[in-house]
């Protein structure tokens, strides 16, 4: 078992030898080695509710408080009870990747993710998880980002990994992903709640929803950088969120995903909800301003059966 200070020590090391970007961040490389000939089983989630009329709508909701927002976005697809039953433990799955005030827009609004966490837990959930592997300091993220306090406060439990004991070696049955370290909160869980950011990324262009799902694997991950598409694509097929809500309140248009300057930073006040992954991300692309057939990711994961970016042929509810 890796003792914390094993792990701070690991990690040092791995961020130290780190390759940096032309955008100005570092690879994700700061996970333990995990043997790639270890054998694993299939690990078969059940997040996405398999329900063709849920399945055509997605929520766009403009103008009001992030925490409102969600709520309005939510509502419009049936309401919280749609996705959440009572005794439900749910993981709500933000992107808190790097040390940042929310202003700066490179991590989810703290305030949407409190609002969800809460919308849960009066639908019955037994309990609500909140986590994400951070490429910057994990606590230091966690904090400054301020989705911890707002999760805590709200009545969440947020998972900090600390170690290679909070990871659980899963085939993903991808054609990239196979054998790989994924979360064990998230292997738990009943639901799985995607709550990305819209920004730039240096590498794939735009992070929303199914790049999010970085966050649940540990590892490498810079490895997967090669592929990079494809990669996001095995892990929105294995992960299949109940529900995908997309922060779209300040959006990072350049110098993503770490992002720094206000100057990078548009504020559009807007939340793109739905279960269809393809779709989310296809909509919520466009406060971005950019072309989302251009973004490799996208047109691949309707290639592989995930869902449409035809948005004409969805129920648009704007809200």
């Amino acid at each position: 078992m890796t003792t914390r200070r094993e792990f701070i020590k690991k990690t040092g090391k791995a961020a130290a030898a780190s390759v940096v970007l032309g955008t100005g961040y570092l690879l994700a490389d700061s996970r333990p080695d995990y043997p790639k000939e270890k054998k694993a089983d299939r690990h078969e989630l059940k997040f996405f509710k398999d329900d063709p009329d849920l399945f055509r709508k997605v929520a766009v909701a403009r103008d009001d408080t992030p925490a409102n927002l969600v709520e309005k976005a939510v509502a419009a697809l049936g309401g919280i009870g749609a996705f959440v039953s009572k005794g439900d433990r749910v993981v709500v799955k933000p992107n808190v990747g790097w040390d940042r005030v929310p202003e700066q827009a490179a991590d989810t609004n703290p305030d949407m993710v409190a609002r969800m966490v809460r919308m849960c837990l009066s639908a019955g959930a037994k309990e609500v998880v909140v986590t994400d592997i951070t490429c910057n300091d994990p606590r230091r993220t966690f904090l400054r980002s301020g989705i911890q306090k707002a999760a805590e406060e709200a009545g969440a439990k947020v998972f900090i990994s600390s170690s290679d004991d909070d990871f659980k070696e899963v085939d993903l049955g991808g054609s990239l992903l196979t054998t790989w370290p994924v979360l064990k909160p998230i292997l738990d869980a009943d639901k799985l709640i995607n709550m990305p950011i819209a920004k730039h990324h240096g590498m794939s262009r735009a992070t929303i929803g199914m790049k999010n799902l970085y966050g649940i694997i540990g590892g490498r991950r810079n490895q997967l950088h090669q592929k990079i598409d494809q990669s996001i694509v095995d892990l929105a097929l294995f992960a299949k969120p109940t529900l995908v809500v997309a922060d779209c309140y300040r959006v990072l248009l350049r110098n993503g995903p770490v992002g720094g300057s206000l100057d990078d930073v548009k504020e559009c006040r807007a939340v793109v909800a739905g279960i269809d992954q393809v779709a989310v991300d296809t909509r919520a692309v466009e406060f971005l301003d950019m072309n989302p057939a251009e973004i490799g990711h996208i047109p691949l994961a309707e290639k592989s059966g995930l869902g449409t970016m035809s948005l004409d042929k969805k129920d648009i509810i704007n809200v």
